[in-house]
This record gives structure tokens, C-alpha cells and sequence, in this order.
């Protein structure tokens, strides 16, 4: 696959049914859009991971490029010299770093001796976060639009010989659109929480069985016995250093994984939000006590905690805009009991309740989460295979599939350990 992808539909014009003339263009890099004007876009949606810093950043940062099979195709639509409309995407010439896992449909297109990459993708790279739509101008009209763009996107392909298109976590209003145009809607399984109207983590804890809270209470207490202290830092707040060192950690925590790791981002991509994304990140840093009687335990900042002179031992990494906060990454020095439940969960979901967050994606992973409250959840990817045996293949099939992801969801969440809500346990 080429590194630069070519449209012969550059400088043409294309309208809808918005009575607008749009002027198509194609970009092989984020740099090439105004942050200004993406932004303008971005700013109204709920997740942060459209939003052109981020996305710049895995570029800028070698993370997200070609030579990593990762070859940008932004598309963007203009009104005169206006942007009015913008889509991050991504040629694709493998599927790591999708968190979609579709290696099973291209093991069928092998066995059928039918192509299956390259293929076009629209996410944030290895950002496994419900939100993905087209950004859209608020005076245009969302559904016309987006079926405007998937025009101009399928011809893109077909002048690329790019056999499919998905958008992956998207946006459940936006999925409705597209699943309408002819994608057929597959469905997994994420988690989430939500402040069910909580104003304190104990009320948080008032939520679980009497079992489960005692549990919950063990684990935070553990932090304290390790000689720890857990602090919540705004990123505005945070060392510099704190930038590179979650990169360490990043790296330590996937070494761990062996050949199932999901190690995506380079160290640049953590040093260059620094510069100017800090007021959408959150740490959360433990610290060894250093003295005997020194104080141990948890503790939400607004600004730096007296011990963040020191190197944490342990850091996680959060993003979060408007009520919406989610986990990302996480690292540690070395292991210590219970430290990723109270760093990745309960210290997060805290500072969540304090701060007006309504809802807290922890991210990709295992069923422990349901133990901390977090419900399973359903979401969608949208895909379309140019081949016909391959899309008749998925039509045929993709019921029986949603079935049984939403049964695997169902029964996570009979086993969540909470109490019925006219319950008065003590």
C-alpha cells in the first residue's frame, strides 16, 4: 500500500441535501488542518479523542504513521473557506491497535481466497473509546452529511483498491446514521461506570453488598500497609518529568504482556501533551512513605501533593472532558498488592464523584472490573466490505454474533455485587 493515498475527488465539489456546495480534500497528516478550526468541530462531542492535539501527537510522536502500517487519510469538507465537516481516518494495512478484534474475518477471507487488507478505518488509534463520529458543523444536518462524507469515502476506496471501511467505538447516536447506509452494526462488549447520583465515595461503597464493601475497604486499606500514598494530580499541576516516566511505566506494564501486549505509543507521544493538553489529563501517583509517622493512604489534590517533589513509584493516566473521565494507561516500579485497583478504579472514581463526572470508561480488559461497579456495556462498530462474498458473509452472520455478545454481557452483570437499591445494609 502506498504511504500516500491519492482522490482524483481533490478541489471537486460535492453537495447534499444541506443546499451547501462542499470542496473535498484529503490530507496525509493532522498538521495539514487548522488546530483552530478542527477543533471548533470537535469541541462539541463527548469523548476528547477526537479532538486534533490527541490526535496530532500519535502522528508527531512516530506513533501513528505509515511505517507502522497506520498511513492518514483525513477527509474534510469545505464551504468557500470554511471547515464545515472533518473525518480522522486511516488506511490500514493490519488490525493492531483496533481493540476490534476482527482477525477472525480476515482468517474467513484467506480461507476464501479473498483480499482482506489494506482496509480504511475510522478511529482514534489504539484508543479503545466509545465516541467516534464524523465531526460536523452544528448547522448542517448530522444525517445528510454523514451520508454525503461515506460517498466521497467509498469512492476513496474504490480509487485505492481499499477492500473494506469501519468506524470503530462510534458514537451510539452517529452509529444509528451510518448502520442505515448500508453497514452492517457489530456489537461488543466494554465496560462502564456511572455516578448514580453519589456525592461521596462512601456512597459509592453504600452501593455494594456488605461482602464486597468489606472487600473494597480491604484493598484501599492495603495502600496504607504498603507504606503508600495515593495522590489524584491534575495534569496542569504535574512534573514535567511525570510525562516521561508514564511512558516507563507504559512500557513496563506491556513488557509484562509478553506477545499479547498493546504497546502503540512511542515516548513522544507522552512528552508532547505536555505542551498543551495537559487541562484534559489527570495522574494518579503513589508514593513510598519516606519517614516513620509520615502520613499514608489517599488524597485529591486540585494542586500538587507535598510528596511530588518525589518520583512516584507508580503512576496511571486519565483523560476526561466535560462529565466524561477515562482510564488509559498505568505502570508501576514494581508490584505492589491491590495498587492497580486502587490507582485505575477506586482513587479515579473518587475523584470523579468530587469533580461533576457522570460516567468513567476504565477501559479494554478483564471481568474484574464488574467487581468494582463497573457495568458491562454494548458497543458498536460499522463496517462494509467491498467484496460481496464478504459482505453477504458478515449479513448472514452478524445477528447470531450480537446475540451472543449481549448474552456474554448480560451474564457479567449478574454478577455484580450490588445490593438492591431498597436494601439497608450496614
Amino acid at each position: 500500500m502506498k504511504d500516500h493515498l491519492v482522490s482524483r475527488q481533490d478541489a471537486n465539489d460535492h453537495g447534499d441535501s444541506n443546499n451547501l456546495t462542499f470542496t473535498v480534500q484529503w490530507h496525509a497528516s493532522i498538521a495539514e488542518v487548522s488546530k483552530t478550526e478542527w477543533d471548533a468541530l470537535a469541541a462539541p462531542l463527548h469523548t476528547p479523542f477526537l479532538e486534533w492535539e490527541w490526535l496530532h501527537q500519535l502522528e508527531a510522536s512516530g506513533s501513528i504513521q505509515p511505517q507502522q502500517g497506520w498511513v492518514p487519510a483525513h477527509l474534510t469538507l469545505w464551504h468557500d473557506t470554511r471547515l464545515v465537516a472533518a473525518a480522522p481516518l486511516y488506511a490500514k494495512t493490519h488490525s493492531m491497535g483496533e481493540f476490534v478484534f476482527d482477525f477472525a474475518w480476515a482468517d474467513v477471507a484467506d480461507q476464501l481466497g479473498q483480499e482482506y487488507y489494506p482496509k480504511l478505518v475510522g478511529m482514534s488509534p489504539a484508543t479503545p473509546s466509545v465516541g467516534y463520529r464524523f465531526l460536523v458543523a452544528e448547522q448542517l444536518d448530522l444525517a445528510s452529511t454523514t451520508r454525503a462524507m461515506l460517498q466521497v469515502i467509498h469512492q476513496f476506496c474504490e480509487e485505492n483498491s481499499l477492500h473494506s471501511v469501519s468506524f470503530l467505538f462510534a458514537d451510539p447516536e452517529w452509529a444509528e446514521v451510518v448502520a442505515g447506509a448500508g453497514f452492517c452494526a457489530w456489537e461488543h462488549q466494554s465496560y462502564l461506570w456511572q455516578n448514580d447520583g453519589f456525592n461521596t465515595f462512601e456512597d459509592y461503597l453504600a452501593a455494594f453488598t456488605k461482602n464486597q464493601r468489606r472487600n473494597i475497604r480491604r484493598e484501599r486499606a492495603s495502600v496504607a500497609e504498603q507504606r503508600l500514598r495515593l495522590d489524584a494530580v491534575p495534569a496542569e499541576s504535574a512534573p514535567d518529568s511525570w510525562f516521561s516516566l508514564m511512558y516507563d511505566y507504559y512500557e513496563n506494564t506491556n513488557e509484562q504482556f509478553g506477545p499479547w501486549a498493546a504497546k502503540y505509543l512511542e515516548r513522544p507521544f507522552f512528552e508532547g501533551l505536555k505542551q498543551s493538553y495537559r487541562s484534559r489529563l489527570l495522574f494518579v501517583a503513589a508514593f513510598e512513605r519516606e519517614a516513620r509517622g509520615s502520613q499514608a493512604g489517599h488524597s485529591l489534590r486540585t494542586g500538587l501533593s507535598r510528596q511530588t517533589g518525589r518520583s512516584p513509584v507508580a503512576l496511571s493516566f486519565l483523560v476526561h472532558k466535560n462529565d466524561h473521565l477515562v482510564g488509559r494507561y498505568w505502570g508501576a516500579r514494581r508490584y505492589f498488592e491491590n495498587l492497580h485497583f486502587n490507582a485505575c478504579y477506586y482513587m479515579p472514581i473518587e475523584w470523579a464523584i468530587t469533580n461533576g463526572i457522570r460516567t468513567f470508561d476504565p477501559g479494554a480488559g478483564s471481568p474484574h472490573k464488574v467487581r468494582r461497579g463497573f457495568r458491562a456495556v454494548i458497543n458498536r462498530s460499522l463496517h462494509h466490505f467491498y467484496n460481496p462474498v464478504l459482505r453477504s458473509l458478515m449479513e448472514r452472520n452478524i445477528d447470531r454474533i450480537n446475540r451472543h455478545e449481549r448474552r456474554q454481557a448480560e451474564e457479567l452483570n449478574s454478577l455484580l455485587p450490588l445490593k438492591p437499591r431498597d436494601a439497608n445494609e450496614t
